[in-house]
């Protein structure tokens, strides 16, 4: 007797939008790889994730398997499928985002890694961007990329490679090695080797991308010693990048969307204005400000980015990069053990009527917007023969809050303009008790996306307008689901006094090493 999905429980319900077709979304996180199907409403029909490892072979260093990578993202694409009964004969599209800066290099012939994926929160790069700076590219990769000499960025981790893999200068030499973001690594293994391309978001983080003329350049490639050959192909967010192999997905779908994450979500949570800024509270925390056809250059330790390459048209950003916010809560589960579970934090936190004077400084690897300070390190302080566990762990909720209040007061003061709200999303815009103190502190409104899968959403939008599945980015607007919005409601004097005892331990934890 045949028994269909439905009948076996897995799946709720059968979806036939647009003749029976969907969108299928992969999100290549940093912990974390999904698939997500989704429904012309917007609704995620069905998911599958899997964790992926992280090592750290020195104290600052931080790597990855690209195979591991690629193996679990196919792993949910055929997961997702399995689950939800949708199969490739019903997938319009296919959208990719990514974790942005993390960097592989790939031998051209056998397609396997020469080195590990070297991660975005690597430090070991540090003295290239120190180099680059005494060398008097400062200004220069300040005016040509929006961004600051970094080993946060690509560009530094490439030149590490070449420079310590044996045999793998003389190799990018003859043309032999490519190199990639998780994008590139994931369109050009799930093609079958035929696309080898980016978009102009993730190229707009190697710190050798120019961000005005849209081209790589050559000027910072000659200064990182990078050969051009090693580049991939810049296309529109919302394009043609090859179908998936048959070998991968019988009915071969198109890929029609790719973003790095933070401009995924961004896409995700239509700020599609000047002035509209989202908040995504994820293993880090990352705000983007949509700053129209102009590049804003900060004076206040933010990044200048392409926000949206979509439609023949660029919309630049500001962008403020925190290191440490979903991981500091990882740490108190991890490394000290004094928590089961994320989802308990907010109780917890709340269980005390204030901070107590204690405040966590998550700079386990430098400091990023708007400090940009890679010495600083993490640093508890405040601590009394009362503290206990719920202290420690509202300390480590509110340092998400502070650290976006600098990031926000920091874009304002650079864009000329003041905030009348926020958009937020990821993991950690679930906790109510630091979604309301962020209101409080901010003195704005916090609205929460509906689904914490924004990022996703945002690559599915990006696949499916390249197709026709959206008309517009009207009807995106239009479909828009949003969450809860917490409203200000903070005392300003209590406001005034935990605020300056968090920049009292910021400046502290940037004093640790001198």
């Amino acid at each position: 007797m045949a028994f269909s999905l439905k009948d076996l429980g897995l799946v709720d319900q059968m979806y036939l939008p647009h003749g029976g077709s969907y969108i299928m979304a992969l999100d290549s996180g940093t912990t974390s790889v999904r698939a997500i199907i989704v429904d012309e409403y917007d609704c995620i029909v069905a998911q599958a994730s899997r964790a992926i490892s992280t090592t750290y072979p020195q104290p600052g260093w931080v790597e990855q398997d690209p195979m591991e990578i690629l193996a679990s993202q196919i792993a949910v694409m055929m997961e997702v499928q399995f689950k939800s009964g949708i199969h490739s004969d019903s997938i319009a599209a296919i959208g990719i985002t990514n974790q942005r800066e993390t960097t592989v290099v790939w031998d051209r012939d056998s397609g396997q890694p020469i080195y590990n994926a070297i991660g975005w929160q690597c430090r070991r790069t540090a003295p290239i961007a120190d180099a680059l700076v005494h060398e008097g590219m400062d200004q220069t990769i300040r005016e040509k990329t929006g961004l600051k000499p970094d080993a946060y960025f690509s560009g530094t981790k490439v030149k590490w490679i070449l420079d310590n893999v044996s045999g793998a200068r003389e190799a990018a030499a003859a043309g032999q090695l490519m190199f990639g973001t998780i994008d590139t690594w994931l369109i050009y293994n799930l093609t079958g080797g035929m696309v080898y391309a980016t978009d102009y978001t993730n190229a707009s983080r190697t710190m050798l991308f120019n961000i005005h003329t849209l081209e790589w350049d050559d000027e910072l490639l000659e200064a990182l010693d990078i050969p051009r050959s090693m580049l991939p192909e810049v296309r529109w967010s919302s394009g043609d990048f090859g179908r998936v192999s048959s070998e991968i997905m019988t009915h071969t779908p198109p890929i029609t969307g790719v973003a790095g994450d933070q401009q995924a979500s961004f896409f995700g949570h239509c700020c599609f204005e000047p002035g509209q800024t989202k908040n995504t509270y994820g293993t880090g925390c990352f705000m983007l400000m949509n700053t129209g056809d102009e590049v804003v250059h900060s004076k206040n330790g933010l990044l200048s980015t392409i926000g949206i390459a979509e439609n023949g048209k660029i919309s630049y950003a500001l962008e403020g990069s925190i290191f440490h916010a979903g991981s500091t809560i990882q740490w108190l589960r991890d490394k000290l053990g004094i928590i089961a579970d994320a989802g308990e934090t907010a109780a917890i936190a709340r269980s005390l009527s204030s901070n107590n004077g204690c405040y966590l400084v998550p700079a386990f690897s430098g400091l990023g917007a708007p400090w940009w300070d890679p010495d600083s390190r993490g640093l508890i302080c405040g601590l009394t023969a009362g503290s206990d566990r719920a202290t420690l762990v509202r300390a480590a909720c509110e340092s998400m809050a502070y650290q976006t209040y600098d990031v926000l007061r920091s874009m304002e003061a650079d864009a000329g303009r003041k905030l009348s709200g926020l958009s937020v999303d990821g993991a950690a815009s679930r906790n109510e008790f630091i979604m309301q103190f962020q209101a409080d502190l901010l003195g704005i409104p916090i609205t929460q996306s509906e689904s914490i899968e924004t990022t996703a959403l945002g690559a599915a939008y990006l696949a499916g307008l390249a197709v026709g599945y959206w008309e517009d980015r009207d009807e995106l607007v239009q479909n828009r689901n949003l969450g809860k919005c917490f409203e200000p409601a903070g005392n300003p004097v209590e406001l005034a006094r935990v605020l300056s005892g968090w920049h009292d331990a910021v400046a502290r934890s940037r004093t640790v090493l001198q």
